[in-house]
């Protein structure tokens, strides 16, 4: 699995013109699933980014996590995270998971993350979303996990 978390002041998710996901200060999760992803994968990511610390303290110090600033997460389902671009000029999404693999898992990534006390809404997964993303600090960082043999 991979997350492109972003720290944000205001995040937004839209479909056919209508808001569906809105939060202040917080997280968007851009989430997408490979093949051999499984709970495992889903639950230790989602823990990693409730306690990853990516907010300043008063000091200025990324030393807090999104629990710690009161802070809420949308989860946004992203097949695109697995493009393969190295041959030529169309990127091939051969190494995404499935939609009936992927859908489960960013859900329960989502709801884990709810779990660890992080107000959580979600995109629709498959649809053609409007993601709007008030990017803080800027602070967007790549997690992965690859799924354990």
């Amino acid at each position: 699995m991979r997350v492109v978390l972003q720290s944000v002041n205001r995040g937004r998710v839209s479909v056919d013109g209508c808001t569906i996901a809105e939060i202040g200060r917080g997280m968007v999760l851009l989430v997408g699933v490979g093949h051999d992803d499984t709970e495992t994968e889903a639950r230790w990511l989602a823990e990693k980014c409730a306690r990853l610390r990516v907010f300043e303290d008063i000091e200025g110090k990324t030393n807090l996590s999104i629990r710690e600033v009161g802070g809420e997460a949308i989860v946004v389902s992203q097949f695109t995270l697995y493009a393969d671009t190295r041959k030529g000029r169309r990127p091939s999404f051969i190494h995404a998971g499935l939609p009936e693999v992927a859908e489960p898992l960013v859900t329960l990534f989502a709801e884990h993350l709810a779990v660890q006390g992080v107000p959580t809404q979600m995109g629709v997964f498959g649809a053609h979303m409007l993601v709007e993303i008030d990017n803080d600090g800027p602070v967007t960082i790549l997690l992965e996990r690859e799924p354990i043999a």
